[in-house]
């Protein structure tokens, strides 16, 4: 076990009086936390590990309060003196993104999809007109309240991780003065509700027909207006526009039960919160994909976009601010922007030899094609040939005698080739093939160089080769 599967396996053991029965690491997703699904008995839990405490004592705090308010939140069963690791609550593995795409894939974007969205917007406002009203906003991290201060930093996250990794020209001293007019803009909104920070389909889990939220551990006390852009206008999740209206619609009528009245004028203020929630998510998605190089968060930039071209075709930008306006059109007709979110294949031809193992493969994807060359007509076994390797002419004569050779990378080829077009249309950025013979330097080296030389050329594939035994 390592460090943090020991301070949670102590934890548990602590809390039940007994040792897990197994301890599993979970996949990260997009935040820096550690999961781990841990067996007890007779159930699972999940035991979590964060080194930011005060970002883990909002969320266990939160998760307190809200479970008090009879809301689907992970229940808290234990937390460690330093409180950077917990146990809580296992709901499953079934993220509503997930299952709200299997829908769409079966019966389109109708009502039953619809039916879902309306359940989700009943429980944010409980989360932000009920549960919001006692909540102690004292522990919020980093922030307790949505100010000038709060709105900049998402405003400058924009520019300094969207519009200068993607390359997009701006006038400095007009983008500063479109932020503050967007910022005063914004604060002339009721900001006396909770607001959850990143409310989407993602940090939703289904389990028993029921809705569990979950990632709350940003939130502060703000206005209503951000909470339901974020939702509405999740990039991939991809509603409908027209749905998008019914769906606010349908929250405005919600809410409206609880303070009636107080969202009559809603709709003069919501769209500045859809705009200032987008250029966070360009912001988001530059830094974990165009700097950290996820090609997940790459992937999704097209379809924020796709919002972005929205706003500005419907009017939704105020001429007020212009600079914005004119980085937004900018980005949409960007070149350069297009190329930084194509992504390239990366194909590693290896050659090697068997006595030495396998090539390491440093991509972190646990390699891909092995071909063996042992069973092909071998010059390594000639004197004349010894000292020699595949890349030379003599030994290239010698292959070129056996046609079973041109058989044998005729096969490889029609094998890897289909691979690599998936790989390319799905975004994919890493595939090794490797050849490999007894001293890896005849035969394993031609036939690597002759694959080589069939796939470069494809469209979004960069072929490195690397001759281990050269």
């Amino acid at each position: 076990m390592n460090f943090i599967e020991n301070k949670l396996t102590a934890l548990y053991r602590r809390w039940s009086g007994m040792e897990p029965e197994t301890i599993t690491q979970l996949p990260q997703s997009g935040s820096y936390r550690q999961y781990f699904r841990m067996t007890g008995k007779d159930k699972t839990f999940i035991g979590a590990y964060y080194d930011q405490v005060a970002e883990n004592m909002a969320f266990i705090s939160f998760s307190r309060h809200f479970a008090k308010m009879n809301l689907n939140v992970p229940e808290i069963f234990a937390v460690d003196d330093d409180s950077v690791c917990y146990l809580l609550e296992d709901l499953g593995d079934i993220v509503l993104f997930d299952y709200l795409q299997k829908i769409r894939s079966a019966e389109g974007f109708g009502e039953h999809s619809l039916s879902i969205y309306k359940k989700i917007l009943d429980e944010l406002v409980k989360f932000q007109m009920v549960a919001g009203k006692s909540l102690d906003y004292s522990v919020c991290y980093p922030a307790s309240y949505f100010d000038e201060q709060a709105y900049m930093w998402d405003l400058n996250y924009f520019k300094y991780n969207f519009l200068k990794l993607a390359n997009i020209p701006y006038n400095e001293f007009s983008l500063e003065n479109d932020f503050k007019m967007l910022t005063r803009l914004l604060l002339t909104a009721d900001h006396h509700y909770f607001v959850y920070r990143d409310f989407q389909t993602r940090n939703i889990l289904c389990r028993n027909d029921e809705l569990y939220f979950i990632d709350y551990q940003g939130g502060r006390k703000g206005t209503l207006h951000y909470d339901v852009a974020s939702l509405l206008f999740q990039a991939r999740a991809e509603i409908p526009f027209g749905d998008r209206e019914l769906l606010l619609d349908y929250y405005i009528s919600q809410a409206g039960k609880i303070e009636p009245g107080i969202l009559r004028n809603f709709k003069d203020h919501y769209y500045l919160f859809v705009l200032i929630r987008v250029l966070q998510t360009l912001g988001a998605y530059g830094f974990r994909g165009l700097h950290e190089k996820k090609q997940y968060f790459i992937s999704s930039i097209p379809l924020a976009l796709i919002n972005v071209k929205w706003l500005l075709e419907n009017e939704k930008i105020p001429e007020t601010l212009p600079e914005i306006r004119k980085v937004l059109e900018a980005t949409l007709e960007s070149n350069s922007l297009d190329a930084l979110v194509k992504p390239r294949l990366i194909l590693k031809i290896n050659s090697f030899s068997y006595k030495r193992g396998f090539p390491a493969d440093t991509s972190g994807h646990g390699g891909g094609f092995v071909f063996d060359c042992r069973a092909l007509p071998n010059p390594g076994r000639y004197p004349e040939y010894i000292q020699m390797t595949g890349l030379d002419e003599p030994v290239q004569a010698f292959f070129s005698n056996y046609p079973e050779i041109d058989v044998f990378i005729e096969n490889a080829y029609n094998l890897v080739k289909p691979a690599v077009e998936v790989y390319v249309s799905r975004g994919f950025q890493h595939l090794m093939v490797s050849f490999g013979c007894t001293g890896g330097r005849h035969r394993s080296v031609y036939c690597a160089e002759k694959l080589a030389e069939k796939l470069k050329g494809v469209e979004g594939v960069d072929v490195f080769l690397r001759h281990l035994e050269q």
